[in-house]
């Protein structure tokens, strides 16, 4: 076998374990919209935020500048920009995180290992959220 078959053989097997490799680390599927219509920051996301998100993100130590305790807060985003899409859950920041799909764990909310033992919110309160959003964030 000459050099330059055994480099080709090389450069396209190398190109095959990396093509699986993206493979295995195709993003996590983000739970259904909620087929709930009327979804309603006051009625319906408000007491999942309250639960899972405001203990940290209110008040004058808000992380990420967040406040998640008011519907112009969340509206207005994180010190870093917007958290909502409005009309598109599947590319809101809230969404991504809260559904843990983003690649950087350390992003992921509520935090995995977080004092307050907060769990992750439920693909049902995703779904929910997404519905909010889809719906156009009101």
């Amino acid at each position: 076998m000459s050099k330059l078959t055994a480099l080709a053989l090389l450069t396209a097997l190398c190109l095959l374990v990396n093509a699986r490799a993206d493979d295995a680390k195709a993003p996590p599927t983000l739970p259904p919209a909620s087929t709930k219509t009327d979804v309603t920051y006051a009625t319906d996301i408000k007491p999942i935020f309250d639960a899972s998100c405001v203990k940290c993100h209110n008040g004058d130590r808000a992380k990420a500048k967040l406040h998640m305790d008011t519907l112009e807060g969340v509206l207005k985003g994180t010190k870093n920009g917007s958290i909502i899409t409005a009309g598109t859950s599947a590319k809101s920041w809230i969404v991504l995180v809260t559904a843990h799909a983003t690649d950087d764990n350390m992003t992921w909310m509520p935090p995995l290992e977080n004092k307050a033992g907060i769990k992750p919110l439920t693909s049902g309160q995703i779904g929910l959220i997404r519905a909010w959003i889809d719906q156009g964030a009101k």
